[in-house]
């Protein structure tokens, strides 16, 4: 190889393109805002940060991480209890239903579904009787401004 090309290819800049201003600096050593960049060393430089500091940030940090899993399995565990317990008012529910239909089946009627059907019967007889009020008298509930 000639020496004039080796020389040229050291160069980040050839003779014809640079300005007055520029110098030719060699592709090693580049000098960038007064700082010497070498090849292969891309990227952020890690800043020379104290090791107890570090260690210290990773303890806090393992810390908040351990108090916040406490509080998610309080929650879960306060949302299953609460999921349990509904589901045991469930079952009573469905147990005395159970009873209700084996008392049908026998032919008899019990009193609490005398009570409920005594009761619906009771409040439709009230709803007909306040939705068509006699002549002369006005609801109490209904304001005629």
């Amino acid at each position: 190889m000639d020496d004039s090309k080796q020389l040229t290819n050291n160069f980040c800049c050839r003779k014809e393109e640079a300005t007055q201003s520029e110098q030719y600096v060699p592709r090693e050593e580049q000098v960038v805002g007064g700082k010497v960049k070498k090849p292969g060393k891309r990227g952020r430089k890690p800043a020379k940060i104290d090791l107890k500091a570090k260690l210290e940030r990773s303890r806090q940090s393992a810390r908040e991480c351990r108090a916040r899993k406490k509080l998610r399995y309080q929650y879960l565990e306060e949302l299953v209890s609460s999921r349990e317990r509904a589901i045991c008012a469930l079952r009573e529910e469905l147990e005395m239903y159970k009873q209700w239909c084996m008392a049908m089946d026998q032919g008899k009627i019990p009193s609490e579904i005398k009570a409920l059907l005594t009761g619906e019967e009771q409040n439709k007889s009230q709803q007909n009787s306040s939705r068509h009020p006699k002549a002369g008298k006005t609801d109490a509930n209904s304001n005629s401004w």
